[in-house]
């Protein structure tokens, strides 16, 4: 538990460092981290947007993998399959 309270204290240390030495700084300053910050939102966008479009034609694939297969198995059972329609049961 002590580490936990530790941990969090130091993220609130360093969090209060942070705020001091932004409200601190001159706006060209202020503004180089505000454009830091919007890339590395955009490039955090595109990132999962990319992630997003891979994982959706992975499912595609797939799905259509097991499409094919069902319908390779279907075909393989009817063409095996004793015609039941006629026989009489006796």
């Amino acid at each position: 538990m002590s580490s936990k309270r530790n941990g969090l204290l130091a993220l609130l240390g360093v969090g209060a460092v942070a705020w001091w030495k932004y409200k601190n700084s001159t706006p060209e300053q202020k503004q180089a981290v505000k454009d830091t910050l919007n890339t590395a939102k955009d490039n955090f966008s595109k990132f999962g947007t990319d992630l997003k479009s891979k994982a959706s034609d992975m499912a595609s694939q797939v799905q259509d993998k097991v499409a094919g297969a069902t319908n390779s198995n279907q075909a393989t059972a009817d063409a095996g399959a004793p015609d039941t329609q006629n026989q009489s049961s006796f």
